[in-house]
C-alpha cells in the first residue's frame, strides 16, 4: 500500500481519529453516563424534524422576544440521549455571523453580548420539544436571521428564523455637509444619534412606506444605495421606475457617502422644553439636566415622531447641534404637506427650544 494510505489506516484503527467536528466531539464524553446507552448507534430509524416559525417574528428595542423552534422524532421510539441545541446569528447570505449560544441538557452556554439575555424556553407541547431562543432586553443589532440547529449524534437538522425590529430609517449628514463619511465613520454617527446602520430589509421597509430621498447612503453590509419613490433626473433619471437605487458595494475606507440610520421604539420619552427668550445649544443642554433628563438625539426624535406621535411644530436643538422639529399632522406655517421630522440644519447662531430624553 502506499505510504500515504497506510498512515490514513493506521489512525482510522487508533480510535483517536474523529470522523466529522463542528463544535462537539460526538462520542460518550458528551452524553448522560458512561453505560450501555452510550453504545447505541447513532441512527435509530427515526427521523430528527426541527421546525421553525415561517413568519417573521416582530419585536422592538428592549422589549423581550421568542423565536420559537421545536424539535421532535418520526417516529418516536422513546427516550434519547441529551441532545444539543445551537442558536446562530446569520448574514443576508445565511453564511454564520456568530454563534448565540449553545444548551446541553440543563447546561447552557450564552456568547458575545448575548450573555445574561438568551435562554432556551423550557415548556413544551406533548409531541415536540422545545428548543425556543428567548432574547431579553433586544438591542438594534439583534436584529436579522436566525439558525435553530439540533444534533444527535450525527444527526444535524436546522431552521431558520427571522427577527424583525419595528423601527425607523432615516437619512443622516453630518454638520460638515454631504457625502463626507467612510463606513466606518457612517457606523459612528448612526451610534452617535442612538441608531445602528439600516441594512437593506430596513431601507427597504422604509422605501415601501413612502421614504424617498435622492442622496446616497452607506447600509449595514457596506453598500451604498438610497430609496426614489418619484424617479427624476437628478436621482438615477425618469425612465428608470421606483425603487432602491445601488451603487453596489464600496470602499470601506476611501469612498464617502451620507448614512441610513436605524433607530426602534424608545424606553423612555421625548418632551420639549423652551424659554421666552429662546436657548443657546449649551443653554439647552443645562436645561433638560435641570428636567433630570439629556438632550435628544436625532434617531431619538425621529422614534418619537414614529412611534409615540409626537408632534410639535417648535424647533428644539438636539445633541449634534443641529435644530429640527416633528410633525405628524400637516398643518399651516410647520413645512411640507407630509408628515415628517423637519430640519433647519446646523445654525451656529440662534436661540431654540429644546427636546430631551429621559428613561422611564
Amino acid at each position: 500500500l502506499p505510504l500515504l494510505l497506510k498512515a490514513t489506516l493506521l489512525r482510522l484503527a487508533s480510535g483517536s481519529y474523529h470522523p466529522f467536528y463542528n463544535g462537539f466531539y460526538y462520542n460518550h464524553i458528551m452524553n448522560d453516563n458512561g453505560d450501555e446507552q452510550d453504545k447505541v448507534d447513532y441512527f435509530s430509524g427515526s427521523k430528527l424534524v426541527v421546525e421553525a416559525s415561517r413568519d417573521p417574528v416582530y419585536s422592538y428595542n428592549g422589549a423581550n422576544v421568542t423565536l420559537p423552534c421545536r424539535y421532535r422524532y418520526e417516529p418516536d421510539l422513546g427516550p434519547k440521549r441529551k441532545i444539543r441545541i445551537k442558536w446562530s446569528k446569520l448574514r443576508d447570505d445565511y453564511t454564520k455571523e456568530q454563534d448565540v449560544m449553545v444548551a446541553i441538557g440543563k447546561t447552557y452556554v450564552a456568547f458575545g453580548d448575548f450573555k445574561g439575555r438568551a435562554h432556551i424556553r423550557k415548556a413544551g407541547e406533548a409531541s415536540w420539544h422545545e428548543a425556543s431562543l428567548l432574547i431579553s432586553d433586544v438591542r438594534l443589532k439583534d436584529d436579522g436571521k436566525y439558525r435553530c440547529e439540533v444534533i444527535d449524534g450525527l444527526e444535524d437538522e436546522s431552521d431558520v428564523v427571522d427577527l424583525r425590529l419595528q423601527g425607523i430609517v432615516f437619512p443622516y449628514q453630518p454638520p460638515r455637509g454631504q457625502y463626507r463619511l467612510n463606513f466606518h465613520e457612517a457606523e459612528q454617527v448612526c451610534q452617535d444619534q442612538g441608531a445602528i446602520l439600516a441594512n437593506f430589509n430596513q431601507l427597504f421597509q422604509a422605501w415601501s412606506e413612502g421614504l424617498d430621498w435622492c442622496n446616497a447612503g452607506w447600509l449595514a453590509d457596506g453598500t451604498v444605495q438610497y430609496p426614489i419613490r418619484l424617479p427624476r433626473k437628478p436621482c438615477g433619471g425618469v425612465h428608470l421606475a421606483p425603487g432602491i437605487r445601488s451603487y453596489g458595494p464600496r470602499h470601506r475606507h476611501l469612498h464617502r457617502f451620507d448614512a441610513f440610520c436605524f433607530s426602534s421604539a424608545l424606553k423612555g420619552e421625548v418632551f420639549y422644553l423652551d424659554r421666552l427668550a429662546g436657548m443657546t445649544l449649551e443653554e439647552a443642554k443645562q436645561s433638560c439636566q435641570d428636567a433630570g433628563a439629556e438632550i435628544a438625539r436625532v434617531g431619538q426624535l425621529y422614534s418619537a415622531w414614529k412611534f409615540a406621535g409626537l408632534d410639535r411644530c417648535n424647533a428644539g436643538w438636539l445633541a449634534d447641534g443641529s435644530v429640527r422639529y416633528p410633525i405628524v399632522t400637516p398643518r399651516a406655517n410647520c413645512g411640507p404637506a407630509e408628515p415628517g421630522v423637519r430640519s433647519f440644519g446646523f445654525p451656529r447662531k440662534g436661540r431654540f427650544g429644546v427636546f430631551c430624553y429621559r428613561e422611564r
